[in-house]
């Protein structure tokens, strides 16, 4: 993938260095592997952030800017100018929330924020249309470009851009963003909301970033695998012009097609390698835009895997099938959150570090619970090959002010998914957890299944849970999973109702103490174990249990609390520091590998040979 260009001018470089002589008197209260790097680095992420849509030319401006911020300072809730920053201002560093001990400042709820940077326009990018991308600001974001207002967007975990062209100079152009986070539980956030259960974070939190494109440039793509017609659907969205698409294998090309942009597009893919956790196979695709003299306006890179998802019955028994065969899905909870960085790892090769141990761990699926990551994170999956369930970040209070709240948490649902669609290793989505801030389940559920017919919707994972402080929403009866969530469990997990799959969305969370690792505060878990031996022989446990409700009782998905411990939880297979395996792997690799092969072999329920139909 490509990496920044940034013009690393000599005055960033010391306003760099008098910043880290700053931040060095900040110490984390628990330093991961990568701390420092990230500490030390003038532009953290210089990866591309954009895999499926990538282009040659592009500018980072992660690392060093200005900071005002705090319930003193003005709103910064739909401003309509600027604030006026102080001489010598505060320094953080982005993309790292202020919360953060990564920002180089470590604020608590800082609610009111504003940033300030400044940049040279390369002169290459001379008659461009420039777009800048933000991929996540929480919550309510406004941009000033040289003073005048470019533009707002709403919503904490979703991507957005704007085009600053119009607010443009020669020479010297200041940035402006001015964001709010109320932390009121109005909007989605997950857990770090009032009434979640870790550090709250606000404010710029994954990266920020420029781009030149021409007038007529591609917008959007969306990528659909039809393995019953072996072909792949694309749809670009783009100023009337002709589209080519061209899928590769390495430097051979696969298949080709063209069409006229906005209309639904098919590459023939004859015989594809699909896509899977046991063999990961990703297409590479090129796709350009031409005007209608047949100059090319736009070229950009992306890729693809051919997989499917739906559910059929085996042997009577119904379960979600990966390209037509049931593979038991067999997952962590993984929460994303790290003790230097909060919501956002400290380095690309952080955020690689949590996915391939799971891989490693003989996992073949991750919940991606409460919140949602940059899209590197779900590349490494797509590479990797790990399945991942995609849940939304929870609302807290969608029984006050219905009409607004309600509408909000629709909104960012739908563009959670619009801005996700394409990764091939998202097979499920899940609008709800535990009845947190569930309302209207059963047509969520439908409404999102009509958004996205191509993958599995689990309306509301754990209904047999529910907060006390609200009547609880229960089973919708609708969607593809019946969903429950036992601790330590596994017996009392789901059974399929011969509509839907049984998913056991959450067990185990057995802790153990390590310390030296642990986030300095009470720490708790649902059950404990004295040692890593000991914590082991629970999981083989655990799963040998896990293996007998998929071959007797129709279980279908088992998804074991948690990858890493979480602040105040130490129930993780990692530590919160990743810094120490709580279990032996190699053990917990054979047992669940063991687990996976066995569902290859399910054929007790009709005790005859094994159909599959759908």
């Amino acid at each position: 993938m490509r990496t920044c260009t940034c013009l690393l001018l000599l005055s960033v470089l010391l306003i760099h260095s008098v910043f880290i002589q700053q931040s060095v008197a900040q110490e984390a209260k628990l330093p991961t592997q990568w701390t420092k790097e990230a500490m030390t680095s003038v532009v953290p992420f210089p990866e591309y952030p954009r895999p499926q849509l990538e282009r040659k030319e592009w500018l980072c401006l992660n690392g060093t800017w200005d900071y005002m911020g705090g319930k003193q300072v003005a709103s910064a809730l739909h401003p309509v100018k600027p604030v006026t920053f102080n001489a010598q201002p505060e320094k953080i560093r982005v993309p790292y929330c202020p919360e953060s001990v990564l920002s180089g400042i470590e604020r608590k709820q800082e609610i009111n924020m504003w940033y300030r940077r400044t940049f040279e326009l390369p002169a290459a990018w001379k008659g461009k249309q420039v777009l800048m991308h933000f991929d996540a600001v929480d919550h309510d974001a406004t941009l000033f470009v040289n003073g005048e207002k470019a533009g707002s967007h709403a919503g904490g975990y979703s991507s957005f851009q704007l085009n600053i062209t119009p607010f443009l100079k020669a020479g010297t152009n200041t940035l402006v963003v001015a964001a709010h986070d109320a932390n009121d539980g109005r909007t989605p956030s997950g857990k770090n909301g009032p009434r979640g259960d870790y550090t709250f974070t606000s404010g710029i939190w994954q990266s920020v970033w420029l781009e030149p494109v021409n007038a007529h440039y591609i917008k959007n793509i969306r990528l659909l695998p039809d393995l019953e017609n072996s072909r792949l659907e694309v749809f670009v969205d783009a100023a009337p012009g002709q589209v080519t698409a061209t899928a590769t294998e390495g430097k051979k090309v696969v298949s080709a097609t063209t069409g006229r942009a906005g209309t639904r597009l098919y590459i023939p893919i004859k015989e594809p390698n699909l896509w899977s956790p046991d063999a990961p196979f990703l297409y590479d695709l090129q796709i350009t835009l031409a005007d209608s003299k047949g100059h090319i306006t736009d070229e950009i890179s992306s890729y693809f895997g051919m997989r499917d998802i739906k559910l059929g019955k085996v042997d009577g028994v119904i379960r979600p099938l990966l390209n037509g065969q049931f593979v038991m899905q067999v997952g962590l909870l993984d929460q994303g959150y790290w003790p230097d960085g909060i919501l956002t790892a400290p380095t690309e090769e952080a955020l690689k570090y949590d996915i391939e141990f799971t891989k490693k761990a003989g996992f073949n699926l991750i919940r991606k619970h409460m919140k949602t990551e940059p899209k590197r994170f779900y590349y490494w999956a797509d590479k990797v090959g790990l399945l991942v369930w995609q849940d939304m970040p929870a609302i807290w209070y969608q029984h006050e002010d219905t009409a607004r709240n309600r509408s909000v948490f629709r909104k960012e649902l739908h563009e959670l998914i619009d801005d996700l669609y394409n990764a091939p290793s998202i097979i499920t989505w899940v609008p709800f957890n535990e009845n947190w801030g569930a309302f209207d389940v059963k047509e969520i559920t439908d409404w999102v299944k009509q958004l996205d017919p191509s993958r599995l919707v689990n309306g509301n994972s754990g209904f047999n849970n529910n907060p006390d402080y609200q009547q609880p929403a229960g089973d919708p009866g609708n969607g593809d999973f019946v969903d429950t969530h036992i601790y330590v469990g596994p017996y009392g997990a789901s059974k399929p109702d011969g509509k839907r799959a049984a998913s056991l969305g959450e067990f185990g969370g057995v802790g153990l103490f390590v310390r030296g690792h642990m986030w300095p505060v009470e720490n708790n878990a649902y059950a404990y174990e004295p040692t890593k031996d000991r914590l082991t022989d629970r999981y083989i446990l655990l799963m040998d249990q896990v293996e007998q409700l998929m071959k007797y009782q129709g279980l279908s998905i088992a998804i074991y609390t948690q990858t890493t411990d979480v602040e105040h939880e130490v129930n993780g297979i990692l530590t919160y520091d990743r810094a120490v395996e709580k279990m032996d792997i190699k053990r917990v690799r054979a047992v669940n590998e063991a687990v996976i092969k066995a569902a290859k072999d399910t054929g007790v329920f009709s005790g005859g040979s094994r159909s599959v139909s759908n």
